[in-house]
């Protein structure tokens, strides 16, 4: 055997590895393992999304300007999650899990399919980059966080009808009042736009944080 076979048959092997590392696995199969991460990390950005949320009880002005922020203290998470992501249907299982987990907290059910819908979009994101792409992580995070514009459906709708549902609510007079003459549908608009900007910001500090993750998980 000459030393050229010798060197074609060591380098098939790393290329049979490199092919299949960049291959997307495409089974729905999930293990235990699978269903305990997308469990876990779902748990963790719902009760940071949550925490930042509840910040708005100050005034409505702070709400509107603390729940940008959300994304961008969800993104490490999230990222971290993607690290462990092994095959299709995980990232999608995971924003349906957190839909559920926000409509049992009394969000609108169009919240709950938009929010479906996200995460779909990022599953198709990842799978376009064959679950092996560092930038198609931080797209998938930024595509996943068009849902927050999903409670505020029903506002759109129909505004006046919002504003007496909230009045019934655990809110007082004074804050419904600041909220009636504070949260107009350009403010919510702007909140949005913001909050899908500040997903892509979250998603970079996420892949910025967890450097050596992404390398561990072949995510180039």
């Amino acid at each position: 055997m000459t030393d050229e076979t010798l060197s074609a048959s060591d380098a098939a092997p790393s290329t049979a590895v490199r092919a299949e590392a960049g291959r997307a696995r495409l089974s729905l199969r999930f293990s235990a393992r699978d269903l305990l991460s997308v469990a876990i990390f779902a748990v963790i950005y719902f009760v940071i999304v949550f925490v930042v949320a509840m910040l708005g009880i100050v005034s409505p002005l702070v709400m509107l300007i603390t729940l940008p922020l959300s994304p961008i203290a969800a993104g490490i998470p999230y990222m971290l999650f993607l690290t462990r992501v092994r095959h299709a249907g995980m990232v999608a299982l995971f924003g349906i899990v957190v839909a559920l987990i926000f409509l049992m907290m009394g969000h609108p059910w169009q919240s709950t399919l938009i929010t479906v819908a996200a995460s779909l979009l990022a599953e198709l994101v990842l799978w376009a980059g064959k679950y092996r792409s560092r930038w198609a992580a931080i797209w998938a995070y930024t595509v996943f966080s068009v849902w927050f514009i999903g409670p505020w459906v029903p506002f759109f709708l129909d505004r006046d009808a919002y504003l007496l549902a909230q009045s019934k609510g655990t809110m007082g007079s004074d804050y419904m009042s600041a909220f009636a003459d504070t949260v107009t549908i350009p403010a919510v608009l702007i909140m949005v736009a913001a909050s899908v900007v500040c997903g892509f910001l979250g998603a970079l500090l996420g892949t910025a944080t967890l450097r050596k993750h992404f390398r561990k998980a072949g995510l180039a």
